[in-house]
């Protein structure tokens, strides 16, 4: 087996930039390259920057209520810690999928796309992927928004009339909560804009945040509730034996939606590692070892909500607003939003600036790319999307029948069809003989795979009779994609890739 080409060696380069750390060859097209999307110089990342990723993506608010909300589906607290354990594993194995490609050539998701959708059909898959991140980033800037409006109004009660949408509100959001969500939405903007090396360092320190304040918060609640009060089996429908397992399937299957995104575009950060073996070392640690202590507090907290407060309480930054110490409140809430900061430029400012750069190299940077999915976000009003159980587990299912699709044909063309083989200098050229030029520059094996591999699930979604499937959504489009592009791909490919295939140089 073949590993990928490696990038060129320093001294072979022109138009290098020191401080972005970028390779770029004379024959690389203008049309395809620029600064943000060229082979990396140098891979610094270690396990623990792969690690800290993770626990940042992972301690959010967003998380924490994605995870609660497994209760109404009718599990008890055992089934749903065993439903999130199962869930991550899977995310954990098909990230160790997705990384490989980006971290032997150094480059970013768009750009090893070129691969499977043709140098210019790669704008496919990162539009795509760029318009879910700006969902998802208008999303956490929400539910972490709500931090901000709980202090407010503890510290301005008077402000009380503004939180209220019925009295002082527009497209769905109180006047108090437009403020809240553009002060987060500015924070975050700031951050991102010092560049990759601050967001480095900003989730190196942020995750780890997180875990001490969610374990004092879970060690205050049980001292409160008293262990003995704690019923871990709280569903209001109780599954019990074989009929519970088809549920716990919806839900392990909603895990892997709701980290469907970063999973997709996992690249992104897996070409900064050093090897991959760190990677896998980072992921290892990152998912199923740290969602473990996630799962475990998000159990615990969840449950000793009903005896301290008298009702199931999902959201951690509800949880916050309860306690009855200012101290408290304030550390908690502004936790919560440093945790979803953090999780918002991971997944949502760092995946659209690549896509979006990809569409357009030479009049979009990297950093305008991420800008374009904030700006898109305030449009979207995210707060309709994931604003009861029901709603966030439709909206994660119409985002995994787009994600599914798009991941299938990538781990197909690389590991199927090519076998590993990547040419890194070919994801740069449009030149005829070029390893990926396709006919126009786009491969239509990709897109005859995208169409039915994403309107299946879609279906699945939206349609009463086939909602039993919608859990699986991602699931369906990734298994179509992955099945049905094997079999188009060598099939329509042109005749200087079929060569090239056979004789190894591909």
């Amino acid at each position: 087996m073949m590993p990928a080409s490696a990038p060129a060696a320093a001294d072979e380069l022109v138009g290098t930039h020191p401080h972005d750390n970028a390779l770029i060859k004379p024959g690389y097209h203008e049309r395809l390259t620029n600064e943000d999307l060229a082979p990396l110089r140098r891979q610094t990342w270690s396990s623990y920057n792969i690690f800290a990723f993770w626990m940042s993506d992972v301690h959010s608010v967003g998380g924490y209520i994605t995870a609660g909300s497994l209760f109404a589906l009718g599990l008890s607290s055992w089934q749903v810690l065993v439903s999130l354990l199962v869930g991550i594993v899977i995310v954990q194995f098909f990230c160790n999928l997705v990384a490989k490609p980006s971290q032997l050539t150094g480059t970013p998701y768009p750009v090893i796309c070129r691969a499977s959708f043709g140098v210019l059909g790669a704008n496919i898959p990162a539009v795509i992927r760029g318009l879910i991140a700006v969902a998802w980033y208008g999303i956490q800037t929400y539910l972490a928004s709500h931090a901000f409006l709980v202090l407010a109004l503890h510290f301005f009660p008077s402000l009380a009339p503004y939180a209220d949408v019925a009295q002082h509100g527009f497209a769905g959001l109180s006047t108090l909560g437009w403020a809240a969500f553009m002060t987060l939405w500015f924070l975050q903007a700031l951050v991102f804009w010092t560049g990759m090396e601050s967001i480095r360092r900003f989730i190196d320190w942020a995750g780890p945040a997180v875990y001490v304040v969610m374990i004092a918060l879970a060690i205050w609640l049980v001292n409160r509730a008293g262990w003995e009060n704690i019923n871990l089996t709280l569903a209001s429908i109780k599954y019990e034996g074989w009929e519970a397992v088809p549920v716990m399937l919806g839900a392990i299957a909603l895990v892997v939606s709701y980290f469907s995104g970063p999973m997709l575009n996992f690249g992104d950060f897996s070409r900064y590692a050093r090897d991959f073996g760190s990677v896998r070392r980072g992921n290892f640690w990152g998912l199923p070892i740290n969602f473990l202590g996630f799962s475990l507090l998000t159990v615990i907290t969840t449950a000793a909500t009903l005896p301290v407060f008298g009702r199931l309480i999902t959201d951690p930054v509800e949880t916050v607003g309860q306690i009855d110490s200012t101290f408290a409140m304030v550390l908690g809430a502004f936790t919560f939003m440093v945790a979803t900061i953090g999780i918002n430029i991971v997944a949502n400012f760092v995946s659209p600036a690549f896509d979006f750069s990809n569409v357009a190299p030479r009049h979009i940077s990297w950093r305008a790319g991420g800008m374009i999915a904030a700006v898109g976000s305030i449009f979207i009003t995210p707060w309709n999307l994931y604003n009861n159980p029901q709603v966030i587990h439709y909206t994660l299912d119409v985002l995994g029948a787009f994600i599914g699709p798009l991941f299938g044909i990538l781990i197909s063309d690389y590991y199927l069809v090519r076998r590993q083989r990547i040419v890194v200098d070919d994801l740069y050229t449009m030149d005829g003989r070029g390893t990926y030029w396709y006919r126009n520059g786009y491969n239509r094996a990709a897109i005859f795979t995208m169409i039915p591999a994403a309107a299946i699930p879609v279906l699945c979604v939206v349609v009463p009779a086939l909602q039993g499937l919608a859990n699986f959504s991602w699931f369906i489009g990734m298994g179509i994609a992955l099945v049905l592009y094997r079999i188009l791909a060598p099939r329509m490919m042109p005749a200087h890739m079929t060569a090239a295939l056979r004789t190894g140089t591909a």
